[in-house]
């Protein structure tokens, strides 16, 4: 049995001539807290919730699903930091088990915190870049 959509996408010359994107840029600006857009309107109005619009070029931000996602980028990045340089100390040095505790707990708490705000950034900017979750102006979801 098929399925009809009931938004068939439609193409046209005007859908292929809009704004170009760059996803580097975008992805810069946003890790930066910054408007993917302009580079200079703020992304963030408090530590991880984004701004309805930047206060520059008026973009919306409304649509972004940023989700649980920039909480998997920091862990994956903090882990490939921290266990790698446990695990160097350990064979290397073998301090006692209090001590590494000591070094490891608050540099992974505190690498965390440092990269989850520039991290949500740039799935921001990715997210607008690409023209996903709304950012798409000839294409909204509803």
């Amino acid at each position: 049995m098929e399925t009809v959509s009931p938004h068939p996408t439609v193409w046209s010359r005007e859908a292929g001539l809009q704004e170009k994107r760059d996803v580097w840029q975008a992805l810069k600006r946003g890790f930066r807290g910054r408007c993917p857009r302009c580079g200079e309107g703020k992304l963030f109005r408090a530590f991880l919730k984004v701004d309805d619009a930047c206060s520059a070029c008026g973009q919306d931000f409304t649509p972004h699903r940023a989700d649980d996602l920039p909480a998997y980028l920091v862990i994956v990045i903090v882990g490939h930091i921290v266990v790698p340089l446990a695990l160097w100390i350990e064979t290397n040095y073998s301090p006692p088990v209090a001590l590494q505790l000591a070094i490891y707990l608050p540099l992974t708490l505190v690498a965390s915190l440092v990269l989850l705000q520039p991290v949500k950034g740039a799935v921001v900017g990715i997210q607008w870049a690409l023209r996903m979750h709304g950012f798409d102006e000839a294409n909204p979801e509803p």
